[in-house]
């Protein structure tokens, strides 16, 4: 028998997901869970149970049991959960650590208590140590000291990836996890205080841009889609260049010969450290496929692994970043680094093999995804 890796062969189609039965997709409506579902439904599935954060609330244990009670959902994809930038990290640290705590820990043990024949759980590359050698393989997990600006989310998604190897082992629970890199795409957070880098990048420049050439009604368009502290488009000029230049978005006081405004747009850190990007459907159709094809047996005993990296295999400094979704979004001002706000971890690049050996690989490149997603963000 032909062997990719000790234990996995190339016939990997070892189950296969009734497209009747039901699904939970816990974190729907965000990014990450509106992805699955898309690529779910595109491959013929179509029972889903969906719930909003407002109709069941995750954290609560009763309520979360009740639900799997009564729904009885046949296979679960946990992809619900607090998430931010670094800055939000750094500053929400009990809320990151107690929220995604309590929603891993109540969806993981319902669905043991209720029957789920399979789980996939939905971590974070942030799980690695911060020196961890690059790039990042799967069994460098616990071999170092986290980065402290993430370090509370961090040991959340520790938490769930060992849950859901330990069900497997006290209680055979056919619970598997998958870490993701950074993720972007549809359905993202543009919140200038609490997104992650890439979107954060594009928001900036498309109103630094807008700022630049005196655009005020799509700048009052963006405001009225996300407000920034209560600053909508109905606010006054002044008021809007006042919120924009709090979160880095300076423009001169005098135009220039040409009647445009000079616009600097201030980033944290200093740009040199190195940040891996997926578009989330690539994502979402990795986790399908580990879904479809790799069990708790095939994962934990013969692969002897606790989770399978789901990425590129390829990053960059976020200054080549910054000049990439500079020339996308057509700004033309200065960038500057505030090197007083942290970088974070160094390099966060996820060695890909176990990944590429069980049958998947990215399709998206990653210029192509941020004018997809700058042009879908415009619309």
């Amino acid at each position: 028998m032909n062997s990719l890796i000790p234990g996995i062969t190339k016939n990997l189609n070892i189950f296969q997901m009734d497209k009747e039965s039901k699904i939970y997709i816990a974190g729907h409506a965000g990014m990450v869970g509106s992805a699955i579902h898309r690529n779910l439904e595109k491959r013929g599935y179509g029972n889903f149970l969906l719930r909003t954060a407002g109709e069941l609330d995750l954290r609560i244990q009763k309520d979360v049991d009740e639900f799997f009670r009564e729904q009885r959902p046949r296979y679960v994809f946990l992809a619900a959960a607090k998430v931010g930038g670094i800055a939000a990290n750094n500053t929400y640290r009990a809320e990151f650590l107690y929220d995604n705590l309590m929603i891993q820990n109540n969806v993981i043990h319902s669905g043991w208590n209720h029957g789920v024949e399979r789980l996939l759980f939905l971590g974070s590359s942030c799980i690695y140590p911060r020196d961890a050698s690059q790039p990042m393989r799967e069994d460098a997990l616990l071999t170092g000291i986290l980065e402290p600006t993430n370090e509370p989310y961090a040991i959340a998604k520790i938490a769930g990836i060992k849950m859901c190897e330990n069900y497997f082992r006290q209680y055979g629970s056919d619970f598997i996890s998958v870490m993701p890199t950074n993720l972007f795409g549809p359905n993202d957070n543009y919140d200038l205080e609490k997104s992650h880098v890439l979107p954060a990048l594009i928001r900036k420049m498309h109103l630094g841009r807008c700022l630049e050439e005196s655009k005020w009604q799509e700048i009052r368009e963006d405001l009225d889609r996300n407000p920034v502290e209560n600053v909508s488009g109905k606010s006054g000029d002044n008021e809007i260049t006042g919120i924009l230049e709090k979160y880095g978005i300076i423009r001169d006081a005098t135009p220039t010969e040409e009647g445009t405004f000079r616009v600097t747009v201030h980033l944290w850190g200093t740009g040199r450290v190195y940040r891996e990007f997926l578009h989330v459907d690539d994502m979402a159709d990795a986790c399908v496929h580990m879904m479809e094809r790799v069990d708790g047996k095939t994962l934990y005993d013969e692969m002897r692994q606790t989770h399978i990296n789901i990425g590129t295999g390829i990053d960059q400094t976020i200054a080549d970043l910054a000049m990439m979704v500079k020339t996308i979004t057509g700004f033309s001002g200065n960038l500057k680094w505030d090197s007083s706000k942290p970088d974070g971890t160094p390099r966060k690049q996820l060695d890909v093999q176990l990944l590429h050996k069980l049958g998947w690989k990215h399709s998206i490149d990653l210029e192509q995804g941020i004018r997809s997603v700058y042009d879908a963000y415009r619309k």
